[in-house]
């Protein structure tokens, strides 16, 4: 982990998730007439300080604890012991509104961060980015192969909606399968035949560990055939040992040809400590060699020490594109895309109550800051990508009826709108003791997860 990248790339994705989360909440409250006195990006002790000049003096801060943030408006709830409104600005407290504005108010926070959501998504989609077509390789023993799947097919649709991309072929098969466990996949064979393929999953524990959906299923990108060239060795590991070479051709590992780099490494992976024959072809003579691969100090696979060449250019141009849009279809597919993560988070978050999703999955900061950090030395558009996610899961969050999020206060209001008064001062006591239990039990199921991660 680079932390030189991953600090500020993390710091950065905070900065601006709170910034237009609270920014919702100010700018909804001033439209509505309730006044604000402080808005303040972070806790604690103020770096910096900045009072506007117009006769509101809101107080602007930039405190040293960024996780959060908050929007302080005039109420005379929080009144302290012998202060006192003016009188001819209690009009303006943020008890005194209806409760529509009150409401508006409050939903205006997670709005943002879906708004945000669906500009970035937006931005990600006009901008273009790399993208697999999908294309299926299948793993033996697995459910897709039992359902049929072969090398090569290309998934033209789940359940009637297409996919265009590995993206959407991954995200659409969590969100069909929340629905039913029994797929339907349109798929084009190598062929070029139109055929269809029933995946059943009606059992199969898509959620209980953290390693992907598609594993599960026995379904990976696949790549046509190409020829493995060793690009170069490096010194004092197996494969300098064995006499391996740069440019060497790999024909043959074990006296089965690799289908390409994946399929050797993943070999090569699958034989820790054990002695693996290779038939190379050297200017054009074949050779023998013998190597063994290592696991290495602090690596968690084996490994030989070669690189390998990448694929052909004309490999890469038939599986990889890319998708880019125009500017209203763009918007069009970033709410299309906002909605689509959204409903998914939500249920993910429902099962996990129920125990169909383990508890693993939950993350903290530390998870969330190395992800920053690996979006971002991909790419822009990676990391753009991975703001809008985490701005709709911090909008999903905020709206879930617990007691100091935002959806808590929600809450309330309907009940105040049900009963025809507002909940008593008891009973919001009561729901905030039990929020902080609830927000804090969160918190450290997340670190301990995060730490957990970092030691495995």
């Amino acid at each position: 982990m680079n932390l030189l990248l991953t600090i500020p790339a993390f710091l950065l994705a905070i900065g601006v998730l709170v910034t237009v989360h609270e920014f919702g909440h100010f700018w909804v409250a001033r439209k509505l007439g309730v006044k604000v006195l402080r808005f303040s990006i972070g806790f604690g002790k103020p770096l910096w300080r900045r009072v506007s000049k117009d006769a509101d003096k809101v107080e602007y801060v930039l405190a040293a604890l960024p996780f959060g943030g908050y929007v302080k408006m005039l109420d005379e709830r929080e009144c302290e012991d012998g202060c006192e409104i003016p009188e001819h600005e209690v009009h303006r407290a943020f008890n005194r509104q209806v409760l529509w504005k009150r409401a508006a108010i409050v939903v205006a926070g997670p709005v943002a961060n879906f708004l945000l959501a669906i500009a970035v998504y937006a931005l990600v989609f006009m901008l273009g980015q790399e993208a697999m077509r999908p294309y299926v390789d299948v793993a033996k023993d697995s459910p897709s192969a039992a359902a049929g799947f072969q090398p090569g097919d290309q998934v033209v649709a789940i359940n009637g909606v297409e996919t265009a991309s590995w993206e959407d072929l991954r995200m659409l098969l969590v969100e069909e399968y929340l629905k039913s466990p029994q797929l339907v996949f349109s798929v084009t064979t190598p062929e070029g035949t139109p055929v269809q393929r029933d995946l059943n999953l009606q059992g199969l524990a898509m959620f209980k560990e953290e390693s992907g959906t598609l594993d599960k299923i026995g379904m990976k990108p696949w790549l046509p055939p190409y020829d493995v060239v060793v690009e170069q060795v490096v010194p004092n590991t197996p494969a300098a040992q064995a006499g391996l070479q740069a440019h060497d051709k790999i024909l043959a590992i074990d006296a089965l040809k690799p289908t390409g780099g994946r399929s050797f490494v993943e070999y090569i992976q699958a034989h820790p400590d054990q002695a693996v024959t290779l038939k190379v072809e050297r200017a054009g003579a074949a050779q023998v060699l013998t190597v063994t691969p290592r696991i290495s100090t602090g690596a968690t696979v084996a490994t030989i020490g070669a690189q390998l060449a990448a694929p052909p250019i004309t490999l890469r141009d038939k599986v990889y594109f890319t998708q880019s849009y125009g500017v209203m279809e763009s918007l069009w597919r970033g709410a299309a895309k906002t909605w689509q993560m959204s409903v998914v988070t939500l249920k993910l978050m429902g099962r996990m109550l129920t125990g169909e999703v383990s508890l693993n999955n939950v993350s903290g900061p530390v998870t969330i800051a190395q992800f920053a950090g690996l979006s971002a030395s991909i790419g822009l558009t990676y990391y753009l990508g991975f703001l809008a996610i985490v701005s709709v899961s911090l909008g999903v969050l905020n709206l879930l009826p617990v007691p100091m999020l935002d959806g808590g206060h929600l809450f309330y209001y309907l009940i105040e709108w049900i009963k025809g008064s507002p909940v008593s001062a008891a009973v919001e006591a009561a729901g905030f003791r039990l929020g902080m239990a609830i927000i804090g039990g969160l918190m450290v199921l997340a670190l301990y997860n995060d730490f957990t991660r970092l030691l495995n």
